[in-house]
């Protein structure tokens, strides 16, 4: 049994202020294999003092003060790394593999990428006159999630100390772990006393109250469209600035010139990924019509041969969902998808065989699927793949475009002129064109209801950032 009943508070670990304590499950046993505290409304207020007392001192270091900081977290880390990965591994369910080599790895990999965009930033820029600085927005909450826990704080918390803001982080009090330890790396690294603050709760007791609390001025919160709302909402009367990334149900175009076995493969295996459990998941495969049959075969072979099971066990990869909460999210809405007509051609409810406990699911494949129903509208963050027709290149654009989410999108082509275009069309703050990777140096966000604002490499240390006009910088000539 993992205790963990502190919280990281100006650079010491501190009992909360109220004792409530809360069981984590481990979701591929279904069993509690550890516990933390809950913290209150009286913990943020403790938390956001020592970070605007930091704040003085912090927001004036040097750019080369910062860098060496982020690189010594950076060092920090590469010992603590398998750590950081068990951590994902027990608590969400992740793969041993996947938990080591993306979710852990995906930590140093946006903190490298904020110290060499803090490298060349330009803080000032000078237009005539007049200077234009870009200065640390002050104060900064950070509410993170279960499904990438250590990427979404890794791409928050490393610009934020790029730009010389201090923060306090809430991170998924069902995914704490690996967020402990990174509190232990930023202390063991030298972060001064109250930068980073860390403190766990439920969204009710901690994240309503970084949200409106009146001395932190910005908010990043990464999460589902409907707890965005409310955090926007809960924010308002305060005026502070909230980035967000939220949901998506992305669209995948084949074109009739693509590849189909190759990208219909890849399409479905990404689909698959970490549960199903990521935001720009491919979704919502497009295909020509006249291709169904094909793409739902080649499909529903990638969904067979996929193994379902323990993510301690060799050759896993696909673990549970992260919950009972979610694993019956996604059980309904696999049944939705069979009630409203579309034709299941693998997977389904209930477990994969073999496994009578833990929250597995299969890697489920629905065929002819409308654009209207439930689980192509819903994000079902589950390992489910739609798989819509449409009629031509017109009718696919207009289809992915037909959804409120607008976080990423997809399309394959033999002609590369052609997928630009198609790119080009597609309403996201995303695209990626014939199965080509993320990018950590380019921005990271949506159109629509999947948000606003950027992260990752310069646009999101942009994020934490206000920008002064000084006039009069310099004399004007005679």
């Amino acid at each position: 049994m993992i205790e963990k009943l502190r919280f990281y508070i100006d650079g010491q670990w501190v009992d909360p202020v109220e004792p409530r304590t809360m069981d984590v499950i481990n979701p591929a046993t279904e069993e509690v294999y550890g516990r933390i505290s809950l913290g209150s409304a009286a913990d943020v207020d403790i938390a956001v003092a020592a970070a605007a007392r930091a704040f003085e001192t912090f927001s004036q270091s040097t750019r080369e003060e910062r860098m060496e900081l982020l690189q010594s977290i950076l060092d920090v880390f590469a010992r603590r790394h398998d750590e950081v990965a068990e951590a994902i591994m027990d608590e969400m369910g992740a793969p041993w593999g996947l938990a080591r080599d993306a979710q852990a790895a995906s930590g140093p990999q946006h903190i490298k990428a904020a110290l060499n965009a803090l490298s060349k930033f330009e803080f000032e820029e000078r237009h005539g006159t007049t200077m234009m600085v870009k200065e640390a927005i002050g104060v900064c909450g950070l509410i993170t999630p279960w499904n990438w826990p250590m990427n979404q704080i890794a791409v928050k918390v490393a610009p934020a100390l790029a730009a010389g803001c201090t923060m306090i982080l809430k991170p998924s009090e069902i995914a704490p772990f690996d967020a402990i330890i990174f509190a232990e790396i930023l202390d063991e690294a030298g972060v001064p006393a109250g930068v980073f603050n860390l403190i766990n709760g439920d969204g009710a007791g901690v994240g309503s109250a970084i949200s409106g609390h009146p001395d932190i001025a910005m908010v990043s919160f990464t999460g589902s469209t409907r707890a965005g709302v409310l955090v926007a909402q809960n924010a308002a009367p305060t005026v502070k600035r909230i980035a967000q990334e939220l949901g998506g149900k992305s669209a995948n175009i084949l074109l009739d010139d693509a590849d189909f076995q190759k990208a219909v493969a890849a399409g479905a295996g990404d689909m698959f990924e970490n549960t199903g459990q990521s935001c720009d998941a491919p979704s919502r495969m497009l295909v020509p019509r006249d291709r169904m049959e094909e793409a739902a075969a080649i499909a529903a072979g990638v969904a067979a041969d996929t193994k379902v099971g323990n993510p301690r066990e060799e050759g896993t990869a696909v673990g549970p969902l992260v919950s009972e909460l979610q694993w019956n999210k996604v059980q309904d809405l696999i049944q939705k998808g069979i009630d409203e007509g579309a034709t299941l051609t693998a997977g389904g409810t209930g477990r994969p065989e073999g496994l009578d406990k833990g929250y597995y699911v299969k890697p489920t494949v629905f065929a002819n699927v409308s654009n209207e129903m439930t689980i192509a509208r819903e994000e079902i963050f589950g390992p489910v793949l739609s798989i819509i027709p449409y009629e031509d290149e017109d009718d696919a654009v207009r289809i992915a475009n037909d959804t409120p989410y607008g976080l990423s999108g997809y399309v394959s082509s033999s002609d590369l002129d052609r997928a630009r275009r198609v790119a080009s069309k597609m309403r996201t703050g995303m695209v990626h064109i014939n199965g080509a990777w993320l990018d950590s140096a380019a921005p990271f966000g949506g159109y629509k209801q999947s948000g606003n604002g950027r992260e990752w490499g310069a646009h999101g240390i942009d994020e934490f950032l206000e920008v002064k006009s000084v006039y009069g910088y310099e004399k004007r000539n005679k």
